[in-house]
């Protein structure tokens, strides 16, 4: 971690006790530690700190690998393991959609704006796109086997929310497929 402690920022508090606590701000770490912390005390909080801010980013921003295992995971439980992709994978080229997907190829992209956020939102983003393998379309059927997942609306809304926040203009009827040509 010798590396990263370039970007760790530590502020002491004398108003700080007993709790310690840390939270990233742009490129840079913050921890919050009590003034009346010892040198070594300091390091080891310090260190505390970043494997579990590891842990949570972990969590939150899953690498292709972990996508692909957590697709297989709600494929299982969501859709009864009909839809098996071939590749998940974050993308930074989708400025005006959640996720895409081409069933022909069986394949998924996540748009890497999902990253960090709450991780029924990412498992719905994936679901959506799980369900056009089985359901090109948006019609009766997909929005049938989505709603298998509890939190569709819940999800729906708060991306709904994102993309009204950002400005960003989407579509209801604004299909998320590439379709084949022919």
């Amino acid at each position: 971690m010798d590396k990263d402690r370039n970007a760790i920022e530590v502020r002491r508090s004398r108003r700080r006790r007993r709790t310690v606590s840390a939270y990233r701000e742009g490129a840079r770490t913050i921890v919050l530690i009590p003034a009346r912390f010892s040198a070594e005390e300091e390091r080891t909080w310090v260190d505390a700190m970043m494997r579990k801010l590891a842990a949570g980013d972990r969590r939150r921003r899953p690498g292709d690998q972990q996508l692909l295992e957590r697709a297989t995971d709600l494929s299982r439980r969501y859709l009864g393991g009909l839809a098996q992709p071939v590749s998940i994978a974050w993308v930074n080229n989708q400025s005006s959609r959640w996720g895409s997907c081409t069933p022909a190829e069986r394949t998924i992209r996540i748009s890497a704006r999902v990253k960090g956020m709450p991780a029924w939102v990412l498992d719905y983003v994936i679901l959506h796109e799980l369900t056009h393998l089985l359901q090109p379309g948006h019609g009766r059927d997909f929005w049938a086997l989505l709603g298998s997942y509890p939190r569709t609306e819940r999800a729906r809304g708060y991306l709904e929310g994102v993309a009204a926040t950002a400005g960003l203009q989407q579509s209801e009827d604004e299909s998320d497929v590439e379709l084949p040509t022919s």
